[in-house]
This record gives structure tokens, sequence and C-alpha cells, in this order.
């Protein structure tokens, strides 16, 4: 998803003025992400980790700086405008059948990080790099604290961008397009838009280089099998499988462009919700359960508990008096992983 918002936002700033086609953009994008995972390694993802955060941070700081001042505004007033503004709500307590209605937000959150986090090649790769035990931890507890104040700026950036855009008569369909139109509509300097470019795709080609990574490692291993083969023989399966794995993130990014209609940050937590739900499940039911299951129907339990949240999703307005998931649909999800692996334990 995130490699998609970075070909979304190339397609508007660069490949579009030159009439190239999205295809085209889609390509490019994942092939230079094969070559960032097949030249890779845990120095590069510091690296691209140090760049991205470096130029996000540059480039939303000028942003913030010069929506201000063509807003007129000053520090206070600015933290006041935004303040007052209905985008910045947070708590929202009025209707708990509201997609936005606050507990769902907070538990579905908390519970996608706990799920994300260990399945975070990048965040797991730079604790692993650490020294020792002990800075693995410090580097844990600073990352939470910058990234709580990065996250604070993005989200003011993103209430001053609506109010810039309401003041020059700016119209955007999905939000996706808000910051690509101001960037190119010649309201802030080339290099605001270059900063923001270089960290989206630094960003995007980390997390996409480990999924393409991960995916690979697994389907060589746990698909294919690698017993009784080579080192050379694994070898060139790998690489054939980190091509293929290449072509088909090409083709998802394709494929969803035509088919989506929300907002991308919103596909994701949807997605999210869905995807690793029974990975959450799985979490919980090893710390802990202690007995064996039955391993080979796993993956029907896996399939089957979004299967249940789908349906339960398409009807939960019918059958509870108007109410809505939203994201908490994840908490479902593992629960009913949970309930399956139950009944899955072997008995003695």
């Amino acid at each position: 998803m995130r490699l998609f918002l970075v070909c979304l936002t190339l397609q508007l700033l660069v490949f579009e003025p030159f009439g190239l086609p999205f295809i085209l953009n889609v390509a490019i994008t994942v092939a230079l992400v094969w070559l960032y995972t097949f030249r890779g390694g845990v120095k590069s993802l510091i690296w691209t980790d140090s760049l991205k955060t470096f130029c996000l941070v540059v480039s939303v700081v000028l942003c913030i700086c010069y929506i201000a001042s063509d807003l007129n505004l000053t520090f206070t007033s600015m933290v006041r405008t935004i303040a007052d503004s209905d985008l910045s709500r947070i708590f929202f307590f009025d209707d708990v059948n509201s997609k936005q209605y606050f507990f769902k937000q907070f538990f579905a959150g908390a519970f996608t990080m706990i799920a994300m986090t260990g399945l975070d090649q990048d965040m797991m790769q730079r604790n692993l790099s650490c020294k020792n035990f002990k800075d693995s931890q410090k580097n844990m507890i600073t990352s939470v604290i910058s990234q709580f104040f990065v996250i604070l700026l993005f989200l003011m950036l993103g209430v001053l961008l609506y109010i810039f855009a309401g003041s020059q008569g700016i119209q955007v369909e999905k939000s996706d397009e808000l910051f690509p139109l101001i960037a190119t509509g010649n309201y802030f300097p080339a290099i605001v838009g270059i900063l923001f470019i270089i960290g989206l795709i630094s960003s995007a080609y980390s997390a996409a280089g480990s999924a393409l990574a991960a995916l690979t490692t697994s389907f060589t291993v746990d698909i294919l099998g690698t017993k009784g083969k080579t080192e050379e023989e694994i070898v060139k399966v790998h690489k054939r499988v980190h091509v293929g794995m290449a072509v088909i993130m090409g083709l998802t990014i394709f494929v969803f462009n035509m088919l989506n209609n929300t907002s991308v940050i919103d596909a994701v937590y949807i997605l999210a919700s869905y995807t690793y739900g029974p990975i959450l499940g799985l979490f919980a039911f090893g710390i802990f359960m202690k007995q064996q299951v039955r391993d080979k129907h796993i993956p029907y339990v896996a399939i089957a508990s979004p299967i249940l949240c789908f349906i339960l999703q398409k009807n939960s307005e019918a059958w509870f008096n108007g109410y809505q998931f939203s994201y908490e649909l994840l908490i479902f999800n593992a629960l009913f992983t949970f309930i399956g692996l139950c009944l899955l334990i072997r008995k003695k």
C-alpha cells in the first residue's frame, strides 16, 4: 500500500506531465525495489531509514512554515487554528455505532501495532543491529518518543493542508492527492516537493523491500522447501522466486489502482483488519496456550476467520441495530482464529 502511494504521487508529479502510463510507473518502481532488496542489507536499511526520516521531517516542517506564512499565522495562532478545526478532533463518544467512535479506533490501533511490530522486518532489524539487549530497549523507547513528535507534525500538516486548500479553492476527490496537487501548483518552492518525494520513496522502498524479501524467503523455504537441495540450487530458486514476487507485487499495485475507491490509509487499515487478524490470533494462542494443535488444519482456520469477519461486517447494521464495524474487526478476526485453534487442540 505504501508503494502504491509512492506510485500514485510519482504519477501525479512526474509521469502524468510526460504522458507516461501508470503501468510503466509501477514497473520502474518495483524494479528499483527489487534492486534495493537484491543489493540491500542491514546497513542499507539503516541508511535509508535515516534518509527518509530526515527528508520527510524537513519537508513537513518547511510545508508548515510556508502554509502558516501564506495564511499570515504566527505559531500561537497556527496552533489555535489547528485546535479549532473539526479535522483535529480526537475524541468521538457521541455514537457507538459510528466508525469513528473513540474506543473502536483506540483498541484497533493498539492491536494493529502489536500485530505489525513483530512482523515489521525494518523495526526488528533496527533492534537486532544494536550492540546489546539494553541498547535495543533504548532504541525502542527513543523510537516511540521520536515517532510521537513526527506523527504530530504530519497531523498538523494534514489540517493545515485542508485549510490552505479551502483558502485557495482547491478541491480533491481523495485525500492522497491533496499534497501532490498543492506541491505541483507552484504554492511551495520546488525543494519542499523534492524532499518529500525523496523521503516518501525511501520510506516505501524500505517497507516494500522488507516485504519482498520476507515473501521470497517464506515461499522458498516454507512452500517450495529446501530439504535435500544444495546451496547453489537454493540460491538459484531464491533468485527466481524473488523476480516472481516482484512481478506479483507490481500487478497487485496496478489492479489495486483500478479497484480502489477510498484513501490509501483507509485501505491499509481495512486490509490489516483482515490480514493481521489470524496472525494476531496465532500470536495470542502461542503466548497463552501450551497445548499442541493439529498443524495441518491451521490454514483452514486462518482463511475461515477473515471470511466470518467479512460476513459480520456486511450484516452488522442489520444484526446489531445499526452498528458499523471499523478497524476493530481485527480483534474479532483474532478472536475467531484463537477459538478455531482451541478447537484444534490435540487430545492426549
